[in-house]
């Protein structure tokens, strides 16, 4: 390996460094109180080379946000190049979600910096925030299945589809938000994901087209 090579890799090393101190820092502090000079200070650099990297937090939060993004679309892949029929491919949507984020503590750093980043969004048009281009691809993706299943009947065609997808991620975001006020001791990621898991299937359930049976919802079992 020669020396470009290798001080390119010490450089994406570096950032991968900085990166996770990051996410240490949000889990012990809250992500409103982490700072550059913290997060300096963790990764054992000056701040002079840590603004080498990042010139401020804001752009270390978006890059820990859209990286878990870019995992969670290439972990769905299977849509929509797939012939999935919509409510399938929902389902596959939500087992995708529990399988990649199982893990309570990465829930929070997600949730938690995508509300610092855009505090407003999931109650501002999908077309107004467009500030990060993979989860606004995750949300173009949950668009366009609420669609394909009000294109097959399955859903009411009167559903408005943008707002029913700013109800699932607030659905996401404000379970993730109450659980973790609670003291780390009683956190608990398997009651966080069946509450989840319920109140995702009753939103699903009162999107349904009038006669649509239940039977034909069944997204989280």
């Amino acid at each position: 390996m020669g020396i470009p090579e290798r001080r390119e890799r010490e450089k994406t090393e570096r950032r991968k460094a900085i990166l996770g101190c990051a996410r240490e820092l949000i889990l012990e502090r809250g992500v409103e109180r982490v700072s550059m000079e913290e997060i300096a200070q963790k990764a054992e650099l000056s701040k002079a080379t840590l603004y080498l990297y990042f010139s401020g937090k804001e752009l270390i939060f978006n890059e820990i946000c859209e990286e878990s993004a870019r995992i969670f679309l290439d972990h769905i892949s299977l849509y929509p190049d797939s012939h999935l029929d919509g409510i399938s491919a929902l389902r596959h949507f939500w087992h995708g979600f529990m399988e990649l984020f199982g893990n309570f503590d990465e829930m929070i750093i997600i949730f938690k910096v995508r509300n610092f980043l855009n505090p407003g969004q999931p109650f501002v048009s999908q077309e107004e925030h467009g500030k990060s281009p993979y989860v606004d691809a995750i949300l173009s993706t949950m668009k366009n299945l609420i669609d394909q299943c009000k294109a097959e009947k399955i859903f009411d065609s009167n559903l408005d589809s943008s707002m029913a997808t700013r109800l699932l991620l607030m659905l996401f975001s404000n379970s993730v938000d109450s659980a973790s006020r609670l003291p780390e001791e009683i956190r608990n990621s398997h009651v966080l994901f069946d509450q989840m898991k319920k109140a995702f299937q009753i939103l699903i359930y009162g999107f349904a087209s009038e006669g649509v049976h239940r039977s034909q919802l069944n997204i989280t079992g």
